[in-house]
């Protein structure tokens, strides 16, 4: 049997496959679906220093091929967040990867330093919040700022970080270099395209927030590309996510230059889909006479 176990930054984790954070909770309500010990590891819902409400309803709309979101980052806080859904998810031989979220250095940093003592793996560090005190401008949107809070994080962080990037800017591999400099562990991409949906029968936006994340199969090849990109500009594993569905399109991400994979959008119309990725890799790795799944990562150039 092939070899499935990836290390990401000096973390094993039994394949590549996990969850895209905002789409599986913090695992409890995916786990009568799917069998979270086969997933290399379960990313949280983004956690914040105190609890978020999120954004006005309606959050969510339907697209061609994919789904357009405003939730907002509505979490339970850190308090809860250790309280609860660390006991569940340590019930499973799978990582802990939290996603973490603040709207300031400062809210980042008291979310790192609390799970500093925390029994978890790695921290995922969101850099698609809004940035109050740089006037509403995201962090992972302006490369000077992104180096500036992957240092913070870095200097207090007592886990391994991976810093997730926002694919709304100009040049991803700018934003991939400026945080691989500030100490990123690994980096993983892509979060969500900004986009829109106007209801013609009623004439007004779909969504309360106007604009909203634009995620699933419709996204893939944009973030193939990104991830290649990235692969070719840095030294430090990625993880890929946008629009995997099936195993087939995690081997894709695989090929040009992820370690991991993340399923988001397919948990919501297949909640077994992480699962039956896991076994397609390795039936695939088998099939074609594979031992080890690292000869397929960046292999095509």
């Amino acid at each position: 049997m092939a070899n499935t176990s990836v290390n990401l930054s000096g973390v094993t984790l039994k394949n590549p496959v996990m969850t895209a954070s905002g789409t599986f909770g913090s695992g409890a309500e995916f786990a009568e679906f799917v069998d979270l010990n086969k997933l290399g590891a379960v990313v949280t819902k983004g956690v914040a220093n105190v609890p978020w409400p999120g954004n006005p309803t309606p959050r969510i709309a339907e697209t061609a091929s994919g789904m357009i979101n405003a939730i907002g980052l509505q979490n339970p806080g850190i308090d809860l967040f250790c309280e609860r859904d660390i006991p569940f998810l340590k019930k499973y031989d799978t990582k802990i990867i939290v996603n973490v979220c603040g709207k300031s250095t400062e809210d980042y940093l008291e979310v790192v330093e609390r799970l500093g003592e925390q029994p978890v793996d790695m921290l995922e560090i969101n850099i698609s919040c809004p940035n109050v005190k740089e006037g509403g401008i995201a962090f992972g949107q302006k490369a000077e700022a992104a180096y500036a809070i992957t240092k913070a994080v870095k200097e207090k962080a007592k886990q391994p970080i991976i810093m997730k990037l926002s694919p709304n800017v100009t040049d991803i591999t700018e934003m991939a270099r400026a945080v691989e400099a500030g100490g990123a562990d690994v980096i993983s991409l892509i979060n969500t395209l900004t986009g829109m949906k106007i209801d013609i029968q009623r004439r007004c936006f779909a969504l309360a927030n106007k604009t909203g994340g634009l995620s699933g199969p419709a996204i893939k090849p944009v973030a193939v590309r990104m991830v290649y990109q990235v692969a070719q500009a840095v030294k430090v594993p990625i993880i890929g996510m946008g629009g995997i569905a099936t195993w087939e399109d995690a081997i894709e991400f695989i090929l040009a230059g992820a370690t991991g994979i993340s399923v988001g959008t397919a948990n919501f119309n297949n909640p077994r889909a992480t699962e039956e990725i896991a076994a397609g890799i390795e039936r695939y790795l088998d099939d074609n006479g594979i031992a080890d799944i690292s000869e397929l990562i960046g292999a095509v150039r």
